[in-house]
């Protein structure tokens, strides 16, 4: 064998051992490095610390006084029962609870921590994880809404559209009566989309034509957190609105399912008022929640815990050119903008016996928390229970 052949044979070798050793260096280089996983956008309520409720505080004791007197002597007529709480520039004013879940049993004391059905002030909650999904990017206020409920079978219908109550569809508690043969079974918000389907109710306009406020669009929205996010509409609330705010007591509410309401709604004879079967379906209404529950969402909103300021700022906005200044709605909330320019940002809700009033006055940092079980009374002017805080 030549010395140039064994010069070349010498060299194969050691081009074979470079590359195994390559080889293995590469492969324990593999087994170390972790494999990357696609993750879903973080929510920016992650590292978000639950508002903590101020002990209250007391600004004015004048005022403190005119409030307690205003809804004592309302309950001492028998014509308030439920739990009240005022707050200014993130302090608690005042905060108090008049009478029973069980009025006429005398059963179950009211606190501030007690909760009661929302009602229609469900509806905030609900448009804020709509705008919520939205800065995440899982959904866009422009979509169709036959992008998450292919066989909806109105066409033309955003997520804005039901957002500003603009969608022009028909009122599910009407056409649902009709149509929803056996009322001894609750429905959910599958069936009312089930019936939907299947009979097509008449829309009342066209969409975005005019403004015309109607349960179904809230229902529809949580119908759409659901398919977007790949949770039930109780889920995404517990685990992206009420635990990182810290609201205790708030729960979503659903005949026949787990959760159980604390108190009951009672008519103007203060009798209870028998659950509904329209209590499986939720979005509209649903959530149960204390006073200082709302407290804490109201004051996410100037902590910026759920939503981009740009995004809050949109849902604060009217949206409708012919309603009046005073009367308006934006995006899960009624507007009320002064003649200064300032905006009353507010909801109320009745549902079955629940009266509720939530009324935020962001240009002054004031708030107005009333919830009632109890139909007896009438309802409050809001008007009047911003004067209480001198608006």
């Amino acid at each position: 064998m030549s010395t140039h052949t064994m010069a070349h044979i010498k060299h194969t070798r050691i081009q074979r051992f470079a590359i195994s050793a390559s080889l293995v260096f590469i492969l324990l280089i593999s087994l170390s490095v972790k494999k990357a996983v696609y993750t879903p956008p973080r929510p920016i309520t992650a590292g978000f610390e639950p508002v903590v409720v101020q002990e209250e505080e007391v600004i004015d004791e004048s005022l403190v006084k005119k409030i307690e007197r205003y809804f004592q002597r309302r309950h001492d007529r028998r014509v308030f029962n439920g739990a009240v709480l005022f707050a200014e520039q993130g302090k608690i004013v005042y905060k108090g609870a008049f009478g029973y879940g069980d009025i006429r049993g005398k059963r179950d004391k009211l606190t501030t921590q007690t909760p009661f059905q929302l009602a229609s002030v469900t509806k905030p909650m609900t448009s804020t994880a709509v705008l919520m999904l939205q800065d995440w990017g899982y959904l866009s206020v422009k979509d169709s809404i036959q992008k998450f409920i292919p066989k909806f079978p109105y066409s033309g219908v955003t997520i804005e559209h039901l957002l500003i109550q603009k969608s022009g569809l028909p009122e599910y508690l009407y056409f649902s009566d009709t149509h929803w043969e056996d009322w001894s079974k609750t429905i959910t918000n599958d069936d009312v989309l089930c019936l939907m389907e299947v009979h097509e109710p008449n829309r009342y306009y066209r969409p975005n034509y005019r403004y015309n406020y109607v349960n179904t669009n809230y229902m529809l929205l949580a119908s759409i957190i659901e398919r977007a996010s790949g949770e039930t509409y109780s889920d995404f609330m517990k685990k992206y609105i009420f635990e990182p705010l810290g609201m205790h007591d708030a729960f979503v509410y659903q005949k026949d399912a787990e959760s159980l309401p604390t108190t009951l709604g009672h008519d103007k004879r203060r009798r209870k008022i028998s659950d509904s079967h329209y209590n499986g379906v939720v979005g509209d209404k649903g959530i149960y929640a204390s006073v200082e529950d709302l407290f804490r969402f109201d004051q996410s909103f100037y902590d910026n815990a759920l939503l981009c300021p740009e995004t809050a700022e949109l849902a604060f906005t009217p949206a409708h050119r012919r309603l009046y200044a005073h009367d308006n709605y934006g995006m899960g909330w009624r507007i009320n903008t002064q003649r200064d320019g300032n905006r009353i940002v507010h909801h109320t809700g009745w549902w079955k016996g629940y009266t509720s009033y939530f009324i935020r006055m962001p240009y002054s940092e004031k708030t107005v928390i009333v919830l009632t079980n109890c139909l007896r009374g009438g309802f409050l002017s809001t008007r009047e229970l911003r004067g209480l805080l001198n608006e």
